[in-house]
């Protein structure tokens, strides 16, 4: 299998050992699961499934953000607790994700279950000589970690533009580098709060994925993952701060998604035009989102338009009535097509095609009675099972 690995700004080999240990970064619970979650969780999804075809055993790890800066701030909006909003989020996505066939997760830490570990983590870091406190405020020294800034591969600049749109705060005149990050701070008044050594107070973002990945899949991984807008700053203060604890290697794999706009527009929730998973699944099969979801390649970065879900439906129709079908054309080389496809990249749109390919021919007649059941097996391979009849296009 080869996979595009944005460190090395390339696609190589990916060649992890019989147990691939995986950390895909979770939700932050404040609100639900949109297309650009689900077309992340559905990418990894992918991998996942392809991986166990070839007989490996994956561990992935995918956590729970239920607390940082941006639930916080909604859960006081909204006059209630973050955790009882973290809690209904939670669930709302666990719904999703199961509606969506995504196969379980091995661990799904909560990052205020993981506090304690998160301190025992930044006072390793002060004792190797990264850290600087201010205030009661513990911040990453990145003058120590001399290639801060390898995965990402960004200038300064764009590592500091980037770390002010995503709730860093370069300006802070507390900073010896505009580009050091939080690791501890103090919790507002209405905040929550945890014991340290600094004082009261609550995680920074960064250092939460580092205790809870290595606490469980242990200091290095096969494979870590997220959406491409973690890139910087997340991914890259987390490789700094858990390299610079452990002094080796932090994920040998680095792999990111694309991000989904709507019609045009980037989604986002400011200007009130994210598409919910929750809500399409209501009126549309969600195999349906799945198969139109996999018409677009994981790093791209696409729109998605309201007749995209159509277009699944029919897919789903009709790979439904080739699969209960007595009999079509030898199946092989649409399997070997699809299995090379996921192998070359994880190309899910040209495995679709070989998927589509292969309905059609069946459609059209042959004389093998295996086609068909290679089709049903080929569609749970890529997550979308083809026993149950879709519900017709209203």
């Amino acid at each position: 299998m080869k996979l595009f690995d944005t460190a090395r700004n390339e696609v190589v080999l990916f060649e992890p050992g019989p147990e691939v240990r995986m950390y895909v970064c979770g939700i932050t619970p404040y609100d639900s699961t949109h297309l650009g979650h689900a077309n992340t969780y559905l990418t990894y999804d992918l991998l996942i499934r392809r991986l166990e075809d070839l007989g490996h055993e994956v561990k992935l790890v995918r956590n729970i953000t239920d607390v940082d800066d941006s639930i916080l701030p909604k859960a006081r909006e909204l006059g209630v607790d973050f955790l009882e909003l973290a809690a209904a989020e939670t669930a709302r996505f666990h719904r999703d994700m199961l509606a969506l066939n995504t196969r379980p997760v091995f661990a799904e830490p909560h990052a205020t279950r993981w506090v304690a570990d998160m301190v025992d983590l930044i006072e390793v870091l002060a004792q190797k000589g990264h850290t600087y406190a201010v205030d009661g405020t513990v911040f990453f020294d990145v003058s120590t970690f001399p290639s801060f800034g390898a995965l990402s591969g960004y200038s300064d600049e764009h590592m500091i533009e980037f770390s002010a749109e995503r709730g860093g705060n370069p300006d802070d005149p507390r900073l010896r580098n505009p580009l050091d990050f939080i690791l501890w701070q103090p919790s507002l008044d209405d905040e929550p709060a945890w014991p340290s050594p600094w004082g009261d107070g609550r995680p920074g973002w960064h250092i939460e994925c580092s205790a809870m990945s290595m606490g469980i899949l242990g200091p290095t991984l096969d494979l870590h993952g997220g959406g491409s807008d973690l890139i910087f700053p997340h991914h890259e203060c987390s490789r700094a701060q858990s390299e610079a604890a452990n002094g080796v290697t932090f994920a040998k794999h680095w792999m990111h998604t694309g991000m989904v706009a709507y019609q045009g527009t980037k989604m986002s929730k400011s200007l009130g035009n994210l598409v919910f998973v929750s809500e399409l699944s209501k009126i549309h099969d969600p195999r349906a989102i799945r198969l139109a979801l996999m018409r677009h390649h994981y790093r791209s970065d696409w729109e998605w338009f309201d007749d995209d879900i159509e277009i699944g439906t029919r897919l789903l129709d009709r790979m439904h009535r080739a699969a209960h079908t007595a009999h079509g054309p030898d199946p092989s080389g649409y399997a070997e097509r699809v299995r090379a496809a996921l192998d070359d990249d994880l190309d899910a749109p040209t495995a679709l095609g070989a998927l589509t390919e292969l309905a059609n021919a069946i459609l059209k007649g042959g004389d093998d009675p295996a086609a068909p059941t290679v089709l049903g097996e080929l569609g749970a391979l890529v997550g979308v099972d083809l026993d149950t009849a879709p519900a017709p296009l209203s």
